[in-house]
């Protein structure tokens, strides 16, 4: 140290000054150059999450698994902004210079309509506020945690199962019998140019009489304009990275939306549409279809489309389709394969099981007997008939509670004790009750079944929550009761409704009256004001709140049952109450869904208005279902698909109730 300072004594004035000098230097453009290398890093790894959340579909994430959008979905290229939404930058952006992103890592979605932070003790957007907050959340799932602790512990042992999905909602591999939607992605649209500023104004609360049918229309035409711009032709939208999502190579989004435009007089869009279909919808491709979700979106809309417009080109593509299918029936037990490749003629069942699910098999029924009855070619109806013969015959069942799983080989249920009414059991409960309304009221054995099934679900799955005593349906297994319910289960309201529309007894309509208000506690209960995938109630007798959701739950897909359940209390009831929740559901998916630039995403988490984590995925069925059903529930002509003239099949597609019964 001493020499060191001697030596520095030793130069000179002018080597010390120059020496200092250059230190000085060396300081500065160190501190000038660090945080843009920190930066660049940061951008990078940024670009790379996006790439990789390009390369796959997050719906079929496992359970428990955060995704990826969580983190990427505030830094994806912000779209530009349009006449209902915010900014999708700053002004200064507009004349180049780089603008940090201000507020939620979300710039995708248009925030709220919301001037001011709600105060804590107030949820969700303005017309949707309600007691509560954070605390009063966590307070609530402590007090329910002995409820549900021992599922949690099963979800921990299946943790490493392999999930696929159940129109949409996630299962585990082993039980599930639909292959998951393809990964292939089509490639992102470039951006659109720069935004006019004029349309960059906040959204503004609607004030004063509002036409909901034409806001309905306009939700129509904005999820259409996604579609038409990025994924023309192709199964889904994917309005994030305005891409599209390839499952079948049906054009699913357009066929399930077919009869919705007819509906809503949207003239225009259906000519494009229908043009498609005479030019470029052909079944003769060497592709593995689902059964099921083939019957109720692509067959199904051809034949509600036909009966719509009298256009034979529907009828005739709908016939094509329907004997390409068949070969999904030759099985040992007469119990259909889930899967039909369409071009080969061939089908077989997952890759992972010998079983299908019994949704599956016993929710294809009104379509095949309807496709009979237009071609009078006996062979559809009378395979489908055959599998509601032996299921009516099963052992197994629990006062008209059916497993979810039936093997193709024996025809017998397996994975017995379990019963629900949501994802893989639900629509075999409502094509009971809709196959006898069809064929004119005349088959027992259809109107038996779903007698004891109402019968079975008072007795083993209706319960009530503790602080409110809500009316909820929750599932059984090996005689031990679960507070689970799929939002999925929100088809029943509508469906008991019809029954006792269609004379059935009375007290079926006091249940659904009961149940209609629990799911729209689903919603109402959430922060966006949107509900749950899944739900677990709370069945202590506590001042805790009556809804608990998991984290790995919290995710809305757009779904139609809510909506589809309020439309028929409204045609039964006349009762506005439930027009102005259908209302609320709309503004809210206005709110959090809604893409600028077209088209609507499912998102993660209905409990973060702030951040809901769009998942780039716009289902066939919002178009198909939900916004039929809107536009439905706000139409004041009774005769508008009248219920005593016709049936919705489970994706909102009509077919005709039969004059008489069936030869």
């Amino acid at each position: 140290m001493l020499s060191s300072l001697r030596k520095w004594k030793q130069l000179s004035r002018l080597q010390r000054s120059l020496v200092l000098f250059l230190l000085a230097l060396l300081l500065i453009f160190g501190l000038l150059t660090y945080p843009s290398v920190t930066q660049q890093w940061r951008g990078w790894s940024d670009r790379e999450d996006l790439l990789e959340l390009n390369d796959r579909d997050v719906t079929d994430l496992p359970r428990g698994v955060k995704s990826i959008l969580d983190d990427a979905a505030g830094k994806a290229p912000p779209p530009a902004a349009g006449p209902h939404v915010r900014p999708a930058v700053e002004p200064d952006a507009a004349a180049g210079a780089v603008v940090e992103p201000k507020g939620p890592n979300v710039p995708i979605l248009p925030k709220p309509p919301i001037k001011k932070k709600n105060s804590p003790n107030k949820r969700g957007p303005p017309s949707l506020q309600k007691d509560g907050n954070t605390s009063d959340t966590v307070r609530a799932e402590k007090q329910v945690q002995e409820v549900v602790q021992e599922e949690v512990a099963g979800e921990e042992e299946d943790k490493d199962k392999k999930i696929v999905s159940w129109r949409g909602a996630m299962i585990e591999a082993d039980q599930a019998t639909e292959p998951p939607p393809s990964a292939i992605v089509g490639d992102a649209a470039p951006p659109p140019g720069p935004a006019n500023p004029a349309d960059t104004v906040p959204p503004e609360v609607p004030t004063g009489t509002v036409d909901r049918l034409e806001a309905v229309c306009d939700a129509f035409r904005h999820a259409w304009k996604g579609y038409k711009d990025y994924a023309w032709g192709h199964d889904e939208l994917r309005p994030i990275s305005r891409s599209f999502g390839e499952w079948f190579g049906l054009g699913l989004t357009l066929i399930d939306s077919l009869d919705t435009m007819w509906i809503l007089g949207l003239k225009e869009e259906f000519a494009e549409a229908r043009d498609w279909v005479e030019k470029e919808l052909s079944f003769d491709k060497n592709v593995d279809v689902n059964l099921f979700e083939t019957t109720i979106r692509v067959l199904g809309g051809l034949l509600s489309t036909f009966h719509l417009t009298g256009d034979r080109l529907f009828l005739e593509k709908a016939k094509d389709l329907g004997s390409r299918l068949m070969p999904a029936f030759k099985t040992p037990s007469k119990i259909p394969f889930s899967d039909v490749n369409i071009g080969k003629g061939t089908a077989h069942p997952p890759r992972w099981t010998s079983d299908s699910t019994l949704a599956e098999v016993t929710s294809i029924q009104l379509e095949f007997r309807e496709l009979s009855r237009l071609t009078q070619d006996p062979q559809y109806q009378e395979v489908v008939n055959e599998v509601m013969k032996l299921v009516h015959k099963l052992p197994g069942k629990q006062d008209g509670l059916v497993p979810m799983f039936i093997n193709t080989n024996t025809g017998q249920f397996t994975h017995k004790g379990v019963f629900t009414l949501g994802a893989r059991a639900d629509s075999y409960y409502e094509y009971l009750l809709k196959q006898w309304i069809q064929g004119g009221k005349t088959e027992d054995d259809l109107l038996e079944d779903y007698l004891q099934a109402v019968d079975g679900v008072r007795k083993h799955l209706v319960r009530q929550t503790g602080p409110s005593k809500l009316t909820f349906v929750g599932e059984l297994s090996h005689s031990r009761f679960n507070p689970k319910m799929d939002h999925l289960v929100c088809f029943l309201p509508g469906t008991l409704a019809l029954g006792a529309h269609n004379g059935l007894p009375g007290d079926h309509m006091d249940l659904a009256v009961q149940l209609m208000e629990t799911c729209h506690q689903m919603y109402k209960q959430m922060e966006t004001g949107l509900s749950p995938e899944i739900v677990h109630f709370n069945l202590q007798a506590n001042d805790g709140n009556d809804v608990v959701v998991k984290p790995a739950d919290r995710h809305n897909l757009l779904r139609p049952e809510t909506v589809e359940s309020l439309f028929y209390m409204y045609r039964f009831t006349k009762d506005t109450k439930y027009r102005d929740w259908g209302w609320e559901i709309l503004q809210s998916f206005n709110n959090y869904t809604k893409v600028p630039g077209g088209g609507y995403t499912s998102i993660n988490n209905v409990r973060d208005p702030l951040n809901p984590g769009p998942r780039d995925k716009m289902e066939s069925f919002f178009l198909g279902e939900t916004l039929k059903y809107f536009y439905l529930l706000f139409s004041d002509d009774p005769e508008l698909l009248s219920l005593d003239k016709y049936v919705f099949n489970t994706e909102a597609h009509v077919l005709p109730i039969w004059p008489s019964a069936p030869k």
